[in-house]
């Protein structure tokens, strides 16, 4: 092999290992930042995370670096945490979507916080309401939550619900 062979074979090789080394580097960039919840080891949890659609509101999955966790977007919209705090009973608002509970909470708009009702562990999902309308994000995360099973006696509730004693008599 003559000495400008080999120089141009070193050169080849120093390019390909920089380029795949590149390669791995923005592999690794991708991945989504987020701390696990507290219960992000709960068996259901696990469940819930091999269920993630590829897609949600028409937003592509990325990788995370937590257990128990999901995003999709770039940059990323939205973001599900699986063993947060199972919420008490509160004032916020609570709806069901196809048949999961959620507490809304709006304070951060426009990034809206769901949190399952009535479910443990409890999930919670931010949606960027400037990118993705939520319910449509909770429809589409709804085969995989639903994993995790219904606590006894614990749904969304509202005043007409109540049954208010009549004082007046």
């Amino acid at each position: 092999m003559t000495r400008s062979t080999r120089t141009a074979l070193r050169l080849a090789t120093t390019a390909t290992l920089a380029a795949a080394a590149a390669s791995l580097l923005t592999g690794c960039a991708t991945a989504v930042s987020l701390d696990p919840a507290d219960a992000a080891n709960d068996p259901d949890c696990a469940y819930v995370s091999v269920a993630l659609p590829p897609t949600v509101a028409d937003q592509p999955k990325r990788d995370t670096d937590a257990q128990g966790t999901g995003a999709w977007g770039s940059p990323a919209s939205i973001l599900l945490r699986c063993g947060v705090d199972v919420p008490e009973p509160t004032t916020l608002e609570c709806t069901t979507v196809n048949g999961v509970d959620w507490i809304i909470d709006d304070s951060d708009a426009p990034n809206y916080r769901f949190t399952t009702y009535g479910r443990d562990p409890a999930i919670e999902v931010i949606v960027d309401s400037d990118v993705v309308h939520g319910s449509t994000a909770l429809v589409d995360l709804e085969p995989a939550v639903s994993n995790v099973p219904t606590e006894p006696f614990t749904a969304c509730v509202g005043a007409e619900d109540l049954e208010i004693p009549d004082t007046t008599d």
